[in-house]
């Protein structure tokens, strides 16, 4: 089993007045967003978890070792992020977990649940989790069967998908063979000009092969951090 945590990000509406630090750097209770991430991880080598890092990188690097870091020089959505990590992988076949680096809150069970899925179904997994909470997440689409169709990042959501209780956070176990089979297929035309990581499962789901979803309903394990507000959230939880 390896891992992806995708850290590069700036996390411009955590910038104070003379913080340099990268978002998955920020402090939550004494600690960076990053090393509760990190935690729940602790199940796998060092080595078998790559770090995407950019912005102020060498904050990164200054506080964690023994991971494999990777560099994104430029930021062009959560598909390139795991894109630029595709030399790690070329000799490896076998499940990988995406995780976010600024998501602290996952409990280490939900992790595992996922690997023993993927390992069950052999295809994709997604997380999903039931919320009202109004958090910026993509929703789940299913058809008149309750059957995966796709994702659809909130900014591109129609008034009535924003109303869709089932949220993606963006945390998937994939095959890597799969996986990285799929990146150069991804089109950046989108309300964000990015490439989506959320577009990967309708490709592989056209190809025929399984894409299955794990649903929790507690949300908690879900918050990302964005703003203040987000980590002060957190902080009442950790």
């Amino acid at each position: 089993m390896r891992a992806i945590v995708l850290a590069a990000g700036k996390g411009t509406r955590l910038l104070r007045e003379g913080d340099d630090f990268p978002k998955a750097m920020k402090p939550l209770c004494g600690k960076p967003i990053l090393s509760y991430v990190l935690k729940s991880l602790d199940f796998l080598d060092k080595k078998d978890i790559s770090v995407v890092i950019g912005y102020k990188r060498e904050k990164v690097l200054e506080a964690f070792s023994g991971y494999d870091f990777v560099m994104q020089e430029q930021q062009l959505g959560t598909g390139h992020a795991v894109k630029v990590c595709e030399k790690s992988f070329e000799n490896y076949d076998g499940p990988v977990l995406i995780m976010l680096g600024d998501m602290p809150m996952f409990k280490q069970q939900t992790l595992l649940d996922m690997f023993a899925l993927q390992k069950k179904t052999g295809g994709c997994v997604i997380l999903t989790a039931i919320s009202e909470r109004k958090l910026p997440y993509g929703r789940i689409v299913r058809d008149e069967n309750g059957k995966f169709v796709g994702v659809v990042e909130e900014k591109d959501c129609t008034p009535e998908q924003k109303l869709i209780k089932e949220l993606n956070p963006s945390i998937y176990v994939f095959d890597a063979k799969q996986l990285f089979s799929t990146l150069g297929e991804l089109r950046a035309d989108n309300a964000q000009k990015e490439y989506y990581l959320t577009d990967v499962p309708t490709i592989l789901q056209k190809r025929g092969i399984s894409v299955t979803t794990h649903t929790i309903r507690d949300d908690v394990q879900i918050i990302g951090v964005n703003t203040e507000e987000d980590l002060e959230l957190c902080a009442r939880y950790i």
